[in-house]
């Protein structure tokens, strides 16, 4: 067996402690449960435990609810900001919207939107850390990409930023997430929207 010495000078066995191991198949199991489409009222501690292959008193020592466990689990996530540096406004918007739509397929993923949609009013303080973990820096990322052509010309001076984004957000959602059950996006469908957006958002002569 390996063995790691310690600041004592004692050997212990290497690798991860167990509490760590117990911790993240704890949270796994809780973003599992929710990325299949089980709501925060639904999930039980329970469910998790039998999921993790851990105790429940396991579960109660760390998180003493299920909407604590649940904020944390949600603290894991970290979508990544796609690099918004391209050549042109479109090539950025593009990319942007290619990152959405992959997202709609990822489990994980999903179940922050799930929650977003789902549960938000009776559970706030979730919703806040949606907002926190996928949201804000999204916006900040788009919001971005928008006043740098603003700024360059390739987009009108007086664009609203907020409908601008509400626009983009809001064609890649419908075609991810509310569109006919069972039918996939077209495969050029963030070019489409945002050269669709551009007709309107460009300036003159671009």
């Amino acid at each position: 067996m390996n063995m790691r010495q310690t600041a004592e000078g004692t050997a212990r066995p290497a690798g991860r402690p167990r509490s760590e191991k117990a911790e993240k198949a704890i949270v796994d199991a809780t973003l599992d449960l929710l990325g299949e489409g089980i709501g925060v009222a639904e999930l039980s501690i329970e469910a998790i435990a039998a999921r993790a292959g851990v105790g429940k008193t396991t579960i109660y020592r760390r998180w003493s609810n299920k909407e604590d466990l649940v904020v944390d689990a949600l603290a894991t996530l970290k979508p990544p900001i796609p690099p918004l540096s391209g050549t042109s406004v479109r090539d950025d918007l593009v990319t942007y919207l290619r990152v959405l739509r992959e997202e709609s397929s990822h489990q994980r993923t999903r179940c922050i939107m799930n929650i977003a949609m789902s549960d938000s009013e009776r559970h706030p303080r979730l919703a806040e850390r949606f907002r926190e973990i996928a949201l804000e820096p999204r916006r900040t990322a788009l919001r971005g990409v928008l006043r740098r052509g603003m700024e360059t010309g390739e987009l009108r001076a007086d664009l609203d930023e907020e409908m601008a984004m509400a626009i983009l957000s809001g064609a890649i959602m419908w075609y991810t997430k509310w569109h006919r059950s069972g039918v996939e996006p077209p495969e050029d469908v963030a070019e489409r929207i945002v050269d669709e957006a551009l007709t309107g958002f460009r300036a003159s002569g671009w």
